[in-house]
């Protein structure tokens, strides 16, 4: 006798839904708790109610935006020069092994060494201003994106190659039509790192040197013990480091489109 499977009592869009809220609210509950159960002292662990009043006053006197706007610019610039100049070195390496072999040394010691290590030397080279925030996150993401392409341009099938050739196609052509489309999902992949390291390259450079930013905020909040402002600069870069993962899931989705299942293609 078959067993007739009862519909779920939560439709699982709306389980999807409320998962993240749910857990956010957890989480508050969980530290609204230890602030109020435990005798820390506020000026080291400020409860959420202390924090959005602070948020709210940066946020009434225009300094949280303005500094967000900053840190924000700064990672959008890192990111364009950081993701160009990786993916086009990164296509040369991967159609030229010897390339990759000169090369390689000087990229990998260029991971080895931590970027707060390099900070100091680009802002002392290019002053403390906003080019030197850009280099700096454009290091971050250099290294994932570089390697995501050269991985995704080698992971082309070669019987599609020999295809190409046979219809005589030009590089040019071949890039376009084969390799950009079959790389770009570990490319995406790379880039998605990418994305959520250059708010760390961005911080890390206005660590070092700078008088405005969300970097600059904690350092502030740091010396004055105003704990509360330290977390707020936290949370804003972590929406910004979920916004820019977002946007490029968003990206991947629609580029990507044409790898859904054959099955959903004939019933859409």
């Amino acid at each position: 006798m078959e067993q007739i499977e009862r519909p779920p009592i939560w439709p699982k869009s709306w389980t999807n839904r409320i998962l993240v809220p749910l857990s956010i609210i957890v989480a508050l509950s969980v530290w609204w708790l230890v602030t109020r159960l435990s005798s820390i002292p506020a000026f080291i662990f400020p409860s959420p109610g202390l924090v959005w009043e602070r948020f709210y006053q940066l946020i009434q006197d225009g300094s949280l935006l303005r500094h967000t706007l900053i840190t924000l610019a700064e990672i959008v610039a890192g990111l364009a020069l950081g993701v160009s100049t990786a993916t086009a070195l990164g296509y040369w390496l991967a159609k030229s092994p010897r390339l990759e072999k000169l090369f390689s040394p000087y990229i990998v010691a260029s991971q080895a060494i931590p970027t707060i290590a390099i900070a100091p030397l680009l802002i002392i080279w290019f002053d403390a201003g906003f080019l030197s925030k850009v280099l700096i996150c454009a290091l971050t993401i250099f290294f994932p994106v570089l390697v995501n392409t050269v991985v995704g341009i080698r992971s082309v099938p070669d019987d599609l190659r020999d295809l190409m050739r046979s219809l005589q196609a030009t590089r040019l052509q071949t890039l376009k039509m084969l390799e950009i489309p079959a790389s770009m999902p570990v490319f995406l992949g790379g880039l998605r790192v990418g994305a959520t390291l250059s708010v760390i390259g961005a911080v890390i450079g206005e660590f070092v040197g700078a008088d405005r930013g969300l970097g600059f905020l904690i350092n502030r909040g740091k010396g004055q013990y105003d704990t509360a402002l330290v977390f707020v600069a936290v949370f804003v870069l972590i929406a910004l480091a979920l916004g820019l993962y977002g946007c490029v899931a968003w990206v991947e989705g629609r580029l990507l489109a044409w790898r859904q299942k054959p099955e959903q293609t004939l019933v859409s």
